[in-house]
């Protein structure tokens, strides 16, 4: 891959529960036209996650290890005061689809309103990609089927511990 063209450091983030290969297909199409990408794994106290914050900051930064110029870290409160105290101006997110848009939108604006420098790059996945989310992931999880084809190994693994945790549990 050329490096002609790229420019400084983005961030994408999000709450990563889990990472799939939708994420990591916006994750190397970030990393083509950025010298660097942090990943930025939102606590996102709103949302009943599958993975803690913990977990999910470790599964992250596993399944991007072999991906040179991406990094992870964990975050909390706001993306704008994060942007704030790093300096870093430039987010990407990922639109799958029509539905993607209204969200991005809203998100897109408010966080220009709170921070006039940032500017947002949206980046669509490969077409094989189109209809995954981690939510889907989940659900096919919790169902029996196979994620496999779906998700970075680690999140396999994971997400089958966390299925026999689950499964021990209600036996009880």
């Amino acid at each position: 891959m050329h490096t002609e063209g790229k420019i400084g450091i983005c961030v994408y983030p999000g709450t990563f529960d889990p990472i799939t290969n939708g994420h990591i297909d916006i994750i190397k199409r970030a990393r083509y036209l950025f010298s660097k990408v942090k990943i930025l794994v939102a606590r996102d106290a709103d949302k009943n996650t599958l993975f803690s914050f913990t977990e999910r900051v470790r599964i992250v930064k596993t399944a991007i290890s072999s991906i040179e110029g991406v990094e992870c870290e964990g975050f909390d409160g706001l993306l704008i005061d994060y942007l704030k105290r790093t300096g870093i101006t430039i987010v990407v997110r990922g639109l799958r689809a029509v539905s993607d848009f209204d969200y991005e939108f809203q998100f897109t604006l408010m966080n220009r309103k709170l921070y006039p420098p940032v500017e947002f790059v949206f980046v669509m996945p490969g077409e094989e990609y189109f209809f995954l989310s981690s939510s889907l992931v989940k659900e096919i999880a919790f169902l029996g089927g196979e994620v496999g084809e779906f998700v970075p190994k680690i999140v396999e693994e994971e997400i089958k511990k966390k299925l026999r945790i689950y499964e021990a549990h209600n036996k009880s």
